[in-house]
């Protein structure tokens, strides 16, 4: 099989759990779409399988119907309690198509309170100091660390450019994005930190 028809297979399954689970707690794709701010017609092209998925949709989406995003990407529970150790070059990748590519470092740890993420951000010509970021939102806080390249960052209405050594801490619920700068990939840590249930959302 091609790896092509591996993906779109994968991206069929992961549309099939969410929306089984969406049904299991007889929530209207109305009510995810309202969610997760977009209309019915773009919820359902993620629910069908034939969009593939950014990380705030499967973020969001799984905060909605009280998953773990590895349940949404695999099928399976994580499982480990103590300790979960990720060696080099391994994770669980999120993101195929589109220019950030995640890979989920603690994808086997239970209940974590945070999402430790390695992300490539790739450069594309097209995304010039002067086109404008396109914003995304999901609730919590974040933290981002520069390993490799230039990262062009927008929070709200504020612009930086962070390179390697650099990090920043924001709240995700803000308007944020980014693109890599300075002609080649960008390679960081991001680690995803949830509130507290009862805590702000």
């Amino acid at each position: 099989m091609k790896s092509d028809d591996i993906l779109k297979e994968k991206m069929t399954e992961i549309a099939l759990r969410i929306r089984e689970i969406r049904e299991v707690m007889d929530l209207s794709a109305k009510e995810m779409a309202d969610f997760l701010e977009m209309n019915e017609e773009d919820y359902a092209l993620y629910e069908s399988g034939k969009t593939d998925f950014p990380f705030t949709f499967l973020y969001n989406t799984a905060k909605k119907l009280g998953v773990d995003i590895t349940e949404l990407l695999t099928g399976d529970m994580p499982k480990l309690t103590v300790v979960n150790v990720t060696r080099a070059g391994e994770g669980l990748p999120i993101n195929r198509y589109e220019q950030y590519h995640y890979l989920n470092l603690a994808w086997l740890f239970k209940d974590k309170i945070s999402e430790p993420y390695y992300v490539t951000a790739k450069y594309e010509d097209r995304f010039d100091e002067s086109k404008e970021i396109t914003l995304n939102y999901h609730s919590g806080q974040e933290f981002d660390y520069i390993l490799e390249g230039s990262l062009r960052m927008r929070v709200d209405n504020h612009e930086f450019i962070l390179n390697e050594g650099d990090s920043i801490y924001y709240d995700s619920s803000h308007g944020h994005g980014m693109v890599a700068t300075g002609g080649k990939d960008c390679k960081f840590l991001a680690v995803v930190m949830k509130y507290a249930e009862g805590d702000k959302k």
